[in-house]
């Protein structure tokens, strides 16, 4: 990647919930001449934006369409169900989907979980936003279903939360177009694979410099009978007189 394609900037992008600092961390030690740039991107966004060349690279929620993309899927969040804390669902360590088959459930337009079969019933209206359905579910007018860090990242006091085992999970996956494969992507690709700074993944490392072979002694050449020949310079001794 030359200067001119980003201004010497590595820019990343993430959707609400997956925290990024540990990897930019390591990013600033190993390449400080090349600042990164985060870009906070709504989850059903992120694709676009790669694609339009917002970011060289993202962490996306799967499922996404992964036409001209290349992707490696990181980890699986755990699904929790978010309710007000006087909630009968909170004298439960664990909550299966059917507890909450007599719950209103929301189903925000951002929802991250990928469903077959919603639980639940339909509640009365469908968010924009799962921060709008988190204010909703402070009312007490539903419940709401969303990955552990998402339930992290709205937190509030007068809510919980319970996990819910049985429930699809969402996995976090790190997501750039293929064709923009640059140097920069690779590195960052092995800092997300805990490459070590010396790793030969990654970037081809340069071809060491040979070092020359060294010299060996050479041995009398043998003739046909196994005896050594003598070498040329030398006489052969002749027999002394008894």
């Amino acid at each position: 990647m030359t200067d001119g394609e980003t201004g010497g900037t590595f820019r990343l992008a993430y959707v609400p919930g997956v925290t990024p600092a540990k990897w930019v961390n390591v990013w600033i030690e190993r390449m400080p001449d090349v600042p990164i740039t985060l870009v906070a991107v709504p989850a059903a966004e992120v694709v676009g934006l790669l694609r339009n060349g917002g970011a060289d690279a993202g962490f996306a929620r799967l499922p996404v369409d992964r036409d001209g993309l290349s992707v490696i899927p990181l980890y699986t969040e755990t699904t929790v169900v978010v309710v007000p804390k006087d909630h009968v669902l909170t004298a439960a360590d664990e909550v299966a989907l059917a507890d909450l088959d007599d719950d209103e459930v929301f189903h925000p337009l951002d929802d991250t979980v990928e469903w077959t079969v919603r639980p639940g019933l339909p509640a009365f209206t469908r968010p924009a936003t799962t921060a709008d359905a988190v204010e909703l579910t402070a009312s007490g007018a539903g419940i709401l279903l969303v990955p552990l860090s998402l339930a992290r990242l709205h937190h509030r006091r007068d809510l919980t939360y319970r996990p819910v085992p049985d429930a699809p999970q969402s996995q976090v996956a790190l997501v750039w177009p293929t064709d923009a494969t640059t140097d920069l992507v690779e590195d960052f690709i092995g800092i997300v694979r805990g490459r070590t700074v010396n790793s030969s993944r990654g970037r081809t490392p340069a071809s060491p410099a040979k070092k020359p072979a060294k010299r060996q002694a050479q041995k009398p050449a043998q003739n046909g009978s196994g005896r050594r020949t003598v070498p040329t310079g030398r006489k052969k001794k002749g027999h002394r007189p008894r």
